[in-house]
């Protein structure tokens, strides 16, 4: 399609993660200043865990779906970001061991549009009702001069309690196995790149269909929302049968799954186990990244990682709600320094 020779770097489109990693870094003695005797989890998991007098465990997590909301502004699409934001917050308690209780929204922009608005939330009760979780409340602000005129931006509270047996980064140990779940596209990250490459670079519009992929328009595949895995994992979590999960978002497999970690193992993953979905691989011949930025920047078609013991992992693989997600082996967990190496089997 082009003749580009450098490539179209995350940077390059406005997203520095190595600034962003630098700036966890140092904000993890601020939060880590604030901590409680009731604070149960690391700085840094994917979700804060809290517990209350009693037996009661509370996980919170509060996120957004970055540019993914320009997309949908572009294609004048606003009934699936708020889904979304729910399943991405979902995903992120999960990880914890969490299933959903409550979330709140929170919508801003320049000057409101009701009927944009309406469809945003619609999106966000769409999602909490799937979930199984309450819609609590939530905050609208208009701040013009700040947002411009049919802009907005998104973000989402939820709260969870912990049920599900999920040892995380001290129950994994060398030997266990790597399952993944795919994710439906981009989920919720890596739009900044997107955009750049199919917007800017490739002067595609959202009405235009994706080349080599059928009748899909760019604004179908950008869109597709983000998947819950509460559904898919219950089973296998309520039987105790996974050591920890990874919710691949920003970073990549690398950067998520490293949060599992403990500091003597590396995770082992094979990126030939599986083909990543074709918008994927456009988006890396298009940019001409290297395998390693890829992996760092998109989810390259996994949403999720379970890390499980040898011998649970073909009842794992063999459950209805992993089996119906399309779950598959990618990798193992073997010695190593608190690494995640994309290294093909044999």
């Amino acid at each position: 399609m082009t003749d580009r020779v450098d490539p179209i770097r995350y940077r390059d489109a406005g997203v520095d993660l190595r600034a962003a990693e630098s700036l966890t870094k140092r904000l993890a003695a601020l939060v880590e200043g604030t901590r409680t005797a009731d604070v149960g989890s690391d700085f840094g998991s994917f979700g804060g865990r809290f517990r209350l007098p009693g037996a009661t465990e509370l996980v919170a997590s509060a996120d957004g779906v970055g540019t993914k909301v320009l997309v949908a502004v572009r294609a004048g699409v606003h009934d699936t970001i708020g889904e979304d934001l729910v399943n991405h917050c979902v995903n992120d308690i999960l990880a914890e061991g969490a299933e959903p209780l409550f979330f709140l929204d929170y919508f801003a922009c320049g000057a409101l549009e009701p009927e944009v608005a309406y469809a945003v939330i619609e999106g966000v009760a769409r999602g909490c009702r799937a979930n199984g979780l309450a819609l609590l409340g939530g905050e609208t602000a208009e701040m013009p001069g700040l947002y411009g005129v049919g802009e907005y931006d998104l973000a989402g509270f939820i709260v969870g309690r912990r049920v599900f047996d999920l040892p995380g980064r001290s129950g994994v140990a060398e030997g266990d196995r790597l399952v993944a779940l795919p994710s439906s596209g981009l989920h919720t990250n890596g739009y900044s790149l997107a955009r750049r490459i199919l917007f800017d670079h490739m002067g595609l519009a959202p009405g235009d269909a994706l080349p080599d992929l059928g009748a899909e328009t760019v604004a179908e595949a950008l869109l597709r929302v983000h998947v819950s895995y509460l559904a898919p994992l219950r089973g296998v979590l309520e039987q105790g049968r996974v050591r920890a999960l990874a919710h691949i978002t920003g970073g990549g497999i690398p950067g998520n799954l490293v949060r599992v970690l403990p500091s003597d193992l590396d995770a082992i993953v094979d990126p030939e186990s599986w083909e990543p979905p074709r918008l994927f691989r456009l988006l890396a011949e298009e940019s001409r990244l290297e395998a390693g930025d890829l992996y760092e920047t998109l989810n390259m078609g996994v949403g999720m990682i379970a890390v499980v013991s040898a011998d649970q992992e073909r009842a794992v693989l063999a459950d209805p709600g992993v089996r119906g997600a399309g779950g598959f082996p990618c990798g193992e967990i073997r010695p190593g320094t608190g690494r995640v190496r994309l290294e093909p089997a044999g």
